[in-house]
């Protein structure tokens, strides 16, 4: 028991450290318009980042915690290293200023130390390529969405004078970045909850051990969903400075209407694919949709040198998380 609630505790700091590492994306286009102030900004997120716990049923959740790893291999210290895999690469990223993916970071973690355990047989494949499809789908997707919501709002917004339309989506902005968090901490509150429920499965804590494999038995306990919430709206509100830099300055500039349709664009990417009980990227999600209304603007607009610096990190986020936990599961089980 005490084992069991000692990686509990290790699981809710990874949870507090994805909201630190992930805060950029909820804040960085508020903060980076002048819309809100860093301090505000955080708040603002971390409010909405709790509040979704209270809207959808834990889908991503039940992804996470029944299609990635077959049961069967999992044990405490399969998920002791795979938060080590995962803790160690958002620290590492977050000392580089890059903004890589906690989700993938968490996910590549599991399927390391699972794999150094029982093989690669251990691994579901059909889950897992369906998480890696949306590395590539979900800021597809939030640049195309992002892109046709500022299209949309430039039309509606072609008889305004510029000095008009920076008051108004000032105040909208505030939606769209609320939203966002929304989206946020549904998406990614969630990949933690799977985790420390499949631990709590495997140690007998949650349901019986052999009712796991019945996807309508499988139930995310009210304590775990709130204190998933807790920890990674506390997260937010610890901030992530570093990122913040690169994803609201460096990609491209926004102005307050720029930044209401690269929130929108997330928000409605994160949502879709929380309902749809895919673990996507948040970073990915907000990358996109920023790149996507800014290239509106001017190709030249956006500085691709910066964004494909993000793209290398996150295809090696997955494998490096997965490196760091399988040489974590060999040094325990060494010993």
């Amino acid at each position: 028991m005490t084992e069991v609630v000692l990686i509990l505790l290790v699981a809710l700091v990874f949870d507090f450290i994805n909201g630190f590492h992930d805060a950029a994306n909820s804040i960085a286009t508020v903060v980076s318009t002048r819309v809100l102030s860093p301090k505000v900004a955080v708040l603002w997120a971390a409010f909405f980042n709790f509040l979704a716990a209270f809207t959808f049923e834990p889908h991503v959740a039940q992804t996470i915690g029944k299609g990635v790893i077959e049961p069967s291999t999992v044990d405490a210290t399969v998920i002791l290293c795979a938060l080590a895999g995962a803790i160690i690469w958002d620290v590492l990223t977050w000392w580089w200023g890059l903004p890589t993916s906690s989700s993938h970071a968490l996910i590549g973690g599991f399927a390391g130390a699972a794999v150094a355990k029982g093989g690669v047989a251990s691994l579901i494949a059909p889950g897992l390529l369906r998480i890696g499809a949306f590395i590539v789908i979900a800021p597809v997707l939030g640049m195309i969405l992002g892109l046709t919501i500022m299209l949309i709002v430039s039309w509606i917004c072609r008889r305004s004078t510029p000095r008009k339309v920076d008051r108004h989506f000032r105040r909208l902005q505030l939606l769209s970045a609320a939203a966002y968090s929304l989206g946020h901490g549904l998406n990614d509150a969630q990949k933690t909850m799977g985790i420390i429920a499949i631990l709590l499965v495997s140690s007998s804590h949650l349901i019986p051990p052999d009712s796991f494999l019945h996807l309508a038995e499988f139930r995310i306990p009210l304590w775990l969903i709130l204190s998933c919430h807790a920890a990674i709206a506390l997260g937010t509100m610890a901030g992530g400075w570093r990122i913040v830099k690169t994803m609201g300055m460096r990609i491209t500039k926004l102005r307050p209407v720029g930044g209401f349709c690269a929130e929108t664009a997330g928000a409605l990417t994160l949502v879709g694919a929380s309902l749809g009980g895919i673990p996507v990227s948040t970073t990915h999600t907000i990358t996109g949709a920023i790149v996507g209304v800014g290239s509106l603007q001017r190709f030249s607009a956006v500085r691709w040198g910066v964004a494909g610096r993000i793209v290398w990190a996150w295809i090696f986020t997955g494998p490096a998380a997965a490196a760091i936990a399988w040489a974590a599961f060999r040094l325990l089980g060494a010993r």
